[in-house]
């Protein structure tokens, strides 16, 4: 009779407890966003996609609108699915809307929330933007650069010409030799195993697995990170130390590389030698300059290249016309530079199409809210992660006619029809969180398009029988989104376009 009369009274006072947090709760101003109807307890956790989130949200934004609030466990998450809601929120309101969310298996117990990408939002976030803006942003930091864009754009003609079945690697490796000469004047190896480009380019693989919403239960329920190693249920501990070890090698490994070539005598220029030799250097600067190095090869590692070979492989004729446009202004007597860019409007169009067809970032990275907002007449409480729904806003057909085809045209005036929206507004972020290195993103995947229409026939692969290999037209999930592989031929355009691709062997 004791132990009964104890457990009513305890729930009895557990009832009493919630009623009173009710009453001492401020009242709530406004109504929530809608969204799915969830469960007691959990929420929406059961209705979550599990992939291609993006999709899904967009099937929510025709039933809810504009706006889509979940509740995953307690923790609110808004959708935005539109564009001009998005630049109210995230660029309008910036200085609330510019946090990150606590990611527990990413950012604190991998480590990633000292990196610019999950760095909070404060005075380190500032600092390590400031170091950044000083090497990738403006006309002559630009300028600067081309040289490198252009030779390693170059060579990889040459890697995909002698092999084009390595393609989707040696597009990797191509951003690897332009980003990490930038970041650390490090040479690539690109004719066997680097271990600098393999290092970073896991960890930058896990980054996109462990930062994707919902990934981890623990992002869920944080008090799962307090278990020890070996209770059941708990092996993503182990998996988080060792990706905390690979983060810190990925970012100590190229950094130790500059320091050896500066005491040595024979470093290239580069945002980490500038900056070591800047002056006084301490424990806390170094460490910014050794993140900031980290982010801009975070930043550019992930390109729409391949994208452009599958859109390309699914649409000659387009291939055809911006081809005939390049001989047309460049001639066939060299390889298009990014001088040419202002004289090629039909492939400058093209690689717009190719940023808008398929995002390499489909959602962004997850901001996070700092104080209570109100929004067209919603309460978006304090804490609340908001998620950019871009694919959505590039597909959206009220911004973009017949947006599932793929078709360069859109983004040139014509009578009656002016340019629809450029998609670079939208693919590389919002407000104070926009990819630092936009700028110099957008130069090299505008020169690696544009050489490789130069210098190619892309054409759909054919077997040992000769029939012809259909690409599949599926799309990875999670944060970062680039097409399965699939199979594509490569074909020098003429005798004289061979030649030409193969004149960067006396750079070897």
């Amino acid at each position: 009779m004791v132990s009964s009369i104890s457990a009513i009274d305890l729930s009895l006072a557990a009832f009493g407890l919630y009623l009173l947090k009710r009453l001492l709760e401020p009242k709530q101003p406004a109504p929530y966003p809608p969204g799915p109807k969830g469960l007691p307890v959990i929420g929406n956790v059961h209705q979550f996609p599990k992939e291609q989130e993006w999709k899904t949200f967009y099937q929510w934004s025709e039933q809810y609108g504009d706006m889509t609030m979940v509740n995953l466990l307690g923790q609110r998450m808004l959708i935005i699915n539109s564009a001009k809601v998005a630049v109210e929120l995230l660029d309008k309101k910036s200085s609330i809307y510019s946090d990150r969310p606590v990611m527990e298996m990413c950012a604190e117990l991998v480590g990633w929330k000292q990196a610019l990408a999950l760095v909070p939002y404060g005075e380190r976030f500032r600092d390590l933007r400031r170091l950044m803006h000083g090497a990738l942003a403006g006309k002559a930091n630009l300028a600067e650069h081309r040289p490198i864009q252009e030779l390693e754009t170059h060579k990889f003609l040459l890697r995909a010409l002698k092999d084009s079945s390595r393609l989707q690697e040696e597009i990797r490796s191509l951003a690897g030799g332009i980003i990490l000469k930038v970041s650390h004047g490090y040479e690539v190896n690109h004719d066997g195993h680097d271990p600098v480009v393999s290092l970073i380019e896991r960890t930058m693989d896990e980054f996109a697995q462990i930062s994707t919403p919902g990934a981890y239960l623990v992002d869920v329920l944080p008090a799962l990170k307090y278990l020890p190693e070996w209770f059941p249920g708990a092996g993503f501990k182990k998996d988080a130390k060792e990706m905390k070890s690979r983060l810190h090698a990925a970012i100590d490994a190229p950094h130790q590389f500059v320091k050896d070539q500066m005491a040595a005598g024979t470093e290239l220029p580069s945002y980490t030698s500038r900056h070591l030799e800047a002056g006084d250097i301490t424990p806390h600067t170094e460490d910014l300059i050794k993140f900031g190095a980290f982010a801009i090869y975070g930043g550019g590692a992930d390109t729409a290249e391949y994208s452009f070979y599958l859109a390309m492989t699914l649409n000659p004729e387009i291939q055809k016309r911006a081809q005939a446009e390049i001989d047309a202004v460049v001639g066939t007597d060299r390889l298009p530079t990014l001088a040419d860019r202002d004289h090629l409007p039909y492939v400058d169009a093209l690689v717009k199409e190719v940023f808008r067809w398929n995002p390499v970032a489909p959602q962004g990275i997850p901001h996070s809210l700092r104080e209570d907002d109100i929004h067209d007449g919603y309460f978006i409480p304090k804490g609340t992660v908001c998620i950019a729904n871009i694919w959505k806003f590039l597909h959206d057909p009220k911004t973009y006619s017949n947006p599932m085809a793929f078709d360069p045209s859109r983004f040139i005036d014509a009578p009656g029809k002016p340019a629809e929206e450029d998609p670079r507004h939208f693919c590389f972020g919002f407000g104070r969180r926009i990819c630092p290195g936009l700028q110099l993103a957008d130069q090299s995947v505008w020169l690696a398009c544009a050489m490789a229409l130069a210098a190619f026939d892309i054409s759909k692969a054919k077997d040992e029988h000769g029939h012809v290999l259909e690409p599949t037209q599926e799309y990875t999930s999670g944060l970062i989104s680039h097409p399965k592989q699939f199979p594509c031929a490569l074909k020098p355009r003429s005798t004289r376009a061979e030649a030409l691709i193969r004149s960067v062997e006396e750079y070897r």
